[in-house]
């Protein structure tokens, strides 16, 4: 029975619309049975009583903007120092500088500094004198600084904030009932917190790593060497009983880093600013301010109108969204060449057409040329066995991303399979988002960035090379932000509570007696929640990036003494030819390195002995910096060797009691055998080879298709529909000998330690 009717009325124009409220058209209830064709409770509508026009948070296209702001705001860097108290980090100082655009910070710019030790004859722990410095560094910061600067001066930089600094001023807050703290993490990363008195705004700390992601001895050298270099002290040799000796030493290294940091943040601000009229302290991350200088300055939404995707079409797209191709193909080679793309990405967004304007979509498309189709496509494809270096991707059982011979269905950009076509491949298309082909939005944006770059490099100004280069290969990949993502939200007992009967909820601890940290999953599928994904994500844009690069680099990954391909990079047998070879120019060859001697174990993991003696170690994980060229040589002998390691990792987050603390681990220093692609040994039971896997997934939504396209390609073209019907009976069975899926596995509720379990909201069992 239909207990309720929704009517949605649509107005022609805005001038059309009264906000206030609206009479309801004279509907005949009779009219509405007939269409829904079932019974309705009660004789009449409700009364409506107010229609208010809400303008949409998501917009429906990516548009040109202006910048609003006369001038560049004020900053603050800040940092803190930490030693460790019974495995935990705990604060021994604190500082902040004040930093305006018309500063000159080689002038001994005035840094406070707040140190534990100074508070000995006041407090007899170190605990109680940590907690003191805290306070009066945000104390100072609330008063005598944010008063001044009025609204202007709110936002507080610390590097690397999201995971050390920002975890233990988030603790402090907690702990704070006078304060109201609004926090921004995404998956499980601290990308702003808010400190509010009452509905008053006092500061936002965020991360400065989010907008120049490098260590701060690098920005340093390269942004403002003329403020020196980064100190070092000995971490490890400190102690609570030592700090007071070393006061001087340890409030130099801390005042060093907030000199840096400031130097840092300012020559940033003056260059975006000059160069572009946008303050950094505007945007958050470095791909909104690349994608914010775009849309000012490069963006003609008339001529390429960027849709902005729905929940449907997003998550058809994004099934054809993956990143580079990374493979072993040989596992060990002397005297080889290891060359690295000029800008990869950035070369396809400026010289490949790019999907257009909005969606269509488009089904049963069996007698469809795919010569005519560009967008994205869901395609039966088969790879023939003779192709030893497979181009389209396919996401096995275990979610890892591999390239096989066989018989499976994906979506891929229709580029990607008329390129897979003309190397062999069997095609059949089967439903497809179409788009509009057109030159690339982002031609002026590369070309220009690209250019100023070289110029930079050539005045050897490391400043602006830096810049231009970061923000070049920034702005794909916001296109390409996850709708799906793990938020952790601090909130009071009422919203944790609605939170944790929702089916995207996780888990939950209890901070305070007034705060819960909670982590939920925002625009899960199958969730009734509002579609609200990430504002200008364009996925489209994306997946047809990553695509062309995996296009652009594969006549070079294909070639038979290709040993390995990591995304941007080879290492090949022999030399390229050189018309493929430029160091400055867009999209061609450098070569990096000539090796000796090359080792590679798997995908992320590789050893290359370079001249001098010298080695290049890449080895994915946290074993990372824990293998040397030997551990390589040993694992190639034995791929099976495993051996435990002891190590410490200093700076875990304890998310229960949001610390920082050191954590003694045992790693297994071993080589998960790699599912890309089965290994070849010869009769010694040596690996020196590898072969594609093959695979069989059809799926089981086009059986018919399917069926009589296996028919037709064994050259039984006479075949009836009839025959075909009934044949496919017969058939299924090892037609769909697939692999099973991997399903995302349901995570069961974790409560905080204290929660009352005579409450309804139990554990899923």
């Amino acid at each position: 029975m239909v207990k309720a009717v929704f009517i949605r009325i649509y107005y022609e124009s805005k001038e059309k619309l009264i906000p206030k409220s609206i009479e309801l058209p004279n509907i005949n209830i009779e009219d509405i049975l007939n269409v829904i064709d079932s019974e309705i409770d009660s004789g009449k509508l409700p009364d409506v009583k107010s229609l208010i026009s809400v303008k949409s948070r998501t917009p429906i296209k990516v548009t040109t903007i202006k910048g609003v702001r006369p001038e560049c705001y004020p900053f603050i860097v800040a940092d803190l120092e930490t030693i460790l108290v019974n495995n935990v980090h705990v604060p021994y100082a604190a500082g902040y500088l004040v930093v305006k655009s018309s500063d000159d910070l080689t002038s001994k710019p005035s840094i406070h500094t707040f140190f534990s030790e100074d508070h000995i004859p006041f407090y007899h722990t170190f605990e109680e004198r940590s907690e003191r410095i805290l306070h009066d560094f945000f104390y100072n910061l609330e008063v005598s600084v944010l008063n001044i600067y009025s609204t202007s001066l709110r936002t507080i930089y610390f590097h690397n904030f999201s995971r050390f600094d920002g975890i233990i001023i988030l603790r402090y807050f907690a702990d704070r009932h006078k304060y109201k703290i609004r926090t921004l993490f995404r998956n499980h990363k601290l990308y702003e917190l808010k400190i509010y008195l009452g509905d008053k705004l006092l500061f936002r700390f965020r991360d400065s790593c989010t907008l120049l992601p490098s260590s701060l001895a690098t920005l340093g050298k390269t942004l403002c060497p003329e403020l020196g270099s980064k100190g070092s002290i000995p971490h490890e040799d400190l102690k609570v009983s030592n700090l007071q000796v070393s006061r001087e030493e340890l409030i130099n290294y801390l005042r060093q880093d907030i000199l840096l940091l400031g130097g840092v943040m300012l020559k940033a601000q003056e260059v975006n600013w000059s160069k572009y009229h946008i303050d950094i302290e505007e945007v958050m991350t470095l791909s909104s301010l690349s994608l914010k200088i775009f849309r000012m300055h490069y963006l003609d939404d008339k001529t390429f109108p960027i849709h902005i995707p729905t929940q449907n079409q997003d998550t058809f797209i994004r099934r054809a969204y993956y990143g580079g191709h990374v493979d072993v193909y040989k596992p060990y080679g002397e005297n080889l060449y290891y060359y690295d793309v000029n800008s990869l990405y950035p070369y396809i967004m400026k010289s490949y057409p790019m999907p257009c304007g909005v969606p269509v979509w488009r089904n049963n498309l069996e007698s469809v040329e795919l010569d005519s189709l560009f967008g994205f496509i869901e395609a039966y494809v088969v790879c023939p066995t003779n192709i030893s270096r497979p181009f389209l991707h396919y996401k096995d059982q275990y979610g890892t991303l591999i390239f096989p011979t066989g018989k499976f269905i994906g979506v891929f950009y229709s580029e990607e399979l008329k390129f897979a076509r003309d190397l062999g491949y069997e095609i059949i298309p089967l439903r497809v988002y179409l788009f509009e082909k057109k030159s690339s939005p982002f031609e002026s944006f590369i070309s220009h960035l690209y250019e100023s770059r070289l110029d930079a490099k050539k005045r050897g100004d490391e400043a602006m090379t830096f810049i231009y280069k970061i923000l070049m290969n920034s702005l794909y990949g916001r296109f390409g932000m996850n709708p799906e993502s793990t938020v952790t939200e601090n909130c009071d007992q009422k919203r944790y509570e609605e939170l944790m009967k929702k089916d995207i909820f996780q888990s939950a601890e209890k901070l305070t007696d007034h705060y819960y940290i909670v982590n939920y999953i925002t625009n899960f599928c199958g969730s009734d929640d509002d579609w609200k994904p990430p504002r200008m994500s364009d996925v489209q844009l994306s997946a047809a990036i990553t695509a062309c690069a995996r296009i652009h680099m594969y006549p070079h990954i294909s070639r038979p003494d290709c040993y390995y391909t990591d995304t941007d990079s080879i290492v090949l047998g022999s030399p390229l030819p050189e018309d493929q070879i430029s160091s400055s120019e867009l999209g061609k060859f450098k070569l990096e390195h000539q090796v000796n001697r090359g080792i590679f174990l798997e995908p992320k993991s590789c050893m290359l002995e370079i001249e001098d003696e010298r080695h290049i170690i890449k080895h994915k994980g946290p074993a990372k910096d824990l293998v040397t060229s030997e551990w390589f040589v040993r694992q190639l002998a034995d791929l099976s060797q495993t051996e435990n390691i002891p190590t410490d990792a200093n700076f875990r987050i304890d998310w229960k009691r949001l610390q920082i603390v050191k954590k003694e681990l045992i790693l297994n220093l071993g080589l998960p055998r790699s599912t890309k692609r089965e290994n070849i040994y010869d009769s010694n039971n040596v690996w020196i080879d590898t072969r594609p896997k093959e695979v069989i997934d059809l799926g089981t939504k086009d059986a018919t298709t399917i069926f009589k396209y296996e028919l037709l390609r064994n050259n039984d073209e006479s075949v009836s529909k009839a025959t075909i019907d009934e044949g496919q009976e017969t058939l299924q069975p090892t037609l769909y000998n697939t692999k099973p899926k991997k399903a995302k596995k349901a995570k069961s509720k974790r409560l905080p330690k204290d929660h009352d379990n005579s409450s309804s909201h139990k554990p899923d069992e």
